[in-house]
């Protein structure tokens, strides 16, 4: 009984460390240009999980700690306990707004592609980009960039409105090489995000070596706008099992090939 208590007081204290140790972190990423990033290193991690929030970006720091309700970043500690390096990006100091036009560009790829090298110098680890609602154009349009600098991308409550020159599906997924989860709520609402879209962008995956949609009907309890994120936008009521599908899938995909560098964004 005492070694068995003695464990989980260890335990406890390495998880404190853990959390003691989360933090911003902020690196130069085009001249004059920097991104700041919420990491959170975890002891054993198989994976780092670079997340890209929705609206209009950012980690919404308050206290020193990020408060936005982002379902992305109110989950952080729910990917971290699967096991997972989390590193949530921030705003570029040029941007306070990462439109959608802004999230399809090559600047916007370059930021994500330092935090990218960053993490895998740091790390050494697999670096799985991880987006919802505008966040799935920046994942999007870093994997297609990237290239083998990126080991997978996940894709939530993704951009799909008919019409929409940025939605994801028609961007150039084509390029894609790396494996990619497709999860949406069949209950979402949002004008931008309709369900019934979604498959668009497995049909356009065509390079991905393995790809999946995954319609969720879980959660409760939603308040706000339809396209905020406390509404089956954004998981609400049922954080766990979305993260859970989430790691479910990137675990599936072990023992990754080694990390590669890729080519420089933009070069």
């Amino acid at each position: 009984m005492r070694r068995a208590r003695a464990v989980l007081v260890f335990a406890a204290l390495l998880a404190t460390a853990a959390l003691a140790d989360d933090g911003l972190v902020v690196i130069p990423t085009r001249p004059g240009v920097k991104v700041g990033y919420w990491m959170m290193e975890r002891p054993g991690a198989v994976a780092t999980l670079l997340l890209l929030p929705g609206g209009e970006g950012g980690i919404g720091m308050r206290g020193g700690r990020p408060a936005s309700t982002n379902f992305l970043v109110r989950s952080r500690d729910l990917f971290a306990a699967r096991g997972f390096n989390v590193a949530i990006v921030g705003k570029p100091t040029d941007h306070d707004d990462l439109d959608e036009v802004f999230r399809a560009t090559p600047s916007h790829v370059e930021d994500i592609g330092r935090v990218v090298e960053k993490l895998h110098a740091q790390y050494g680890k697999p670096v799985w980009l991880v987006g919802t609602s505008r966040g799935t154009i920046s994942a999007a349009a870093a994997a297609i960039g990237l290239g083998d600098a990126i080991a997978g991308v996940v894709l939530t409550s993704s951009i799909t409105l008919p019409g929409d020159p940025n939605a994801v599906q028609n961007l150039a997924l084509a390029k894609i090489r790396v494996p990619v989860l497709v999860m949406h709520h069949k209950r979402d609402s949002c004008r931008a995000t309709p369900p019934a879209e979604a498959p668009l962008i497995l049909e356009a995956l065509t390079g991905s070596p393995a790809k999946k949609l995954v319609m969720v009907d879980g959660g409760g309890g939603p308040y706000g706008g339809a396209c905020q994120p406390m509404h089956w936008h954004g998981y609400i009521g049922m954080e766990q099992e979305a993260v859970d599908t989430i790691a479910d899938f990137i675990r599936d995909r072990r023992p990754e090939r080694p990390a590669a560098r890729g080519p420089s964004p933009g070069s």
